[in-house]
């Protein structure tokens, strides 16, 4: 099983290293796209050495310039796609069709294919431009999914949100049982 992880310039970057690693644990493949605003938010929030710690995991890099790499294509077989985190500008792309670069395309393809994408969107406050980007990317079958911290588990640290936050959206794939820890009621 493959999966496409998209990487853009919003805030929260760990994000990406958390779904990263979710997912190579559970031996999926993982098809890496990176925005330029992305690996520029990689290495001023993870460090210099983020881009390297994916590729540690088992990622295949794509460049987000070619546009005619594997999984700009409905042909090539993969799961799904998670973007982590999800700026706004590729949200406005992704809602509006814009296949301008391979994560946007690689967006595009999981929508007309009917696969899972889900999109880690991060901003506050919303404009209206931003409500109605994510209400048309859902009308699509996206799932939209801030990543916002599940307090009712009481987290510890930051990395134990972003760890929930990561199993949330890879639980969105249903590739397997569920890893993110749930409400006990």
């Amino acid at each position: 099983m493959r999966v496409v992880l998209g990487i853009s310039g919003a805030s929260g970057a760990a994000l990406a290293l958390a779904v990263a690693a979710r997912l190579a644990a559970m031996g999926a493949g993982i098809d890496l796209v990176i925005s330029a605003a992305g690996a520029r938010t990689l290495t001023e929030e993870c460090g210099p050495d983020a881009i390297e710690r994916l590729l540690a995991l088992g990622c295949c890099r794509h460049d987000v310039r070619n546009i005619g790499a594997v999984i700009a294509s409905g042909s090539h077989p993969v799961a799904g796609m998670i973007v982590a985190p999800c700026s706004m500008r590729s949200l406005a792309a992704i809602a509006q069709g814009l296949d301008d670069n391979l994560l946007t395309r690689a967006a595009g393809v999981q929508l007309k294919e009917r696969r899972a994408l889900v999109l880690l969107a991060r901003e506050a406050p919303l404009t209206l431009a931003h409500l109605r980007n994510m209400t048309s990317v859902t009308e699509m079958g996206g799932i939209i999914l801030p990543p916002v911290p599940a307090f009712y588990l009481h987290p510890g640290s930051i990395a134990e949100v972003v760890d929930q936050i990561a199993a949330r959206a890879v639980d969105l794939l249903r590739l397997g049982q569920p890893q993110a820890a749930a409400w006990k009621g």
